[in-house]
């Protein structure tokens, strides 16, 4: 059986997503695999993860494909597997699918939030999971900059070194910043993200709402396909992978777990 399964966790203790050689580093993949395979009593049990999130990035949508032979109803798989995972890793939702499916190839649209703490202090309960600017921010600037970003563009400009894709051509559907009291929070939804593209996207809004860049500027750097003219890579704490879409029916969570809406 081909089971899609919804996994939220808190990136902060973990080398990202990715299970690295050595066993030794620590991986949210590493840990949901030695799970899985306790719970199914499989020892070669892999699954296919659909993003490869960073060092102490987090996510409450990741979506990961295994294939297994069980007696278990995949809506009661987030409830079985509850005892053999680490506290900072939760099972959602676990739904079949398809063979032939495959988590990275069929997604739709993928949506992550970047959460900024605009504060004149750092926060202490919020230091993991937001990056702090200390000065103040225009939103109405930002939300401009922003929506320079929609559209199918190369995004060559906000793609850090290191990456192999054979592309940098990325459609985006919507990006908005939000502000309520001093959380602002950027929300990003396209097809598909290059290496670290969301926290230079992310990076650049906070130049734009600093007045460090202006508005206008974005739709030329953009254009430019120079990355030394996006603004700086903002710190990984502050993403969050929300939501993965698919073609498929949505199926309500076995537990009160978080579910995103579309």
């Amino acid at each position: 059986m081909n089971i899609l399964l919804t996994v939220a966790y808190d990136g902060t203790r973990y080398s990202g997503w990715q299970k690295q050689k050595s066993p030794e580093v620590l991986t949210v993949e590493g840990e949901l695999e030695k799970a899985l395979r306790m719970l199914f009593r499989k020892e070669d049990l892999e699954c296919i993860g659909a993003s490869r999130t960073d060092r102490g990035v987090h996510a409450l949508g990741q979506r990961v494909l295994i294939c297994v032979e069980t007696t278990i109803p995949p809506n009661k798989i987030p409830l079985a597997i509850r005892p053999f995972l680490p506290e900072d890793i939760v099972v959602t939702q676990a739904q079949a699918v398809p063979t032939g499916f495959h988590p990275r190839y069929d997604c739709v649209k993928k949506t992550y939030e970047y959460h900024i703490c605009q504060s004149p202090y750092r926060n202490p309960k919020e230091r993991l999971y937001s990056t702090f600017v200390y000065t103040p921010l225009d939103i109405e600037k930002m939300n401009m900059g922003a929506a320079a970003f929609v559209g199918t563009h190369d995004f060559a400009a906000f793609c850090a070194a290191g990456s192999s894709v054979s592309s940098t051509v990325r459609t985006i559907f919507d990006c908005t910043v939000q502000q309520e009291g001093e959380h602002i929070r950027i929300f990003v939804t396209g097809n598909g993200f290059l290496y670290h593209m969301v926290r230079i996207l992310a990076g650049t809004l906070i130049a734009v709402g600093q007045g460090k860049i202006q508005p206008e500027q974005v739709a030329e750097i953009i254009a430019g396909k120079d990355r030394r003219q996006a603004g700086q890579t903002a710190e990984p704490q502050g993403l969050t992978l929300q939501h993965i879409y698919y073609d498929l029916p949505e199926q309500t969570p076995y537990t009160g777990a978080y579910r995103d809406d579309k």
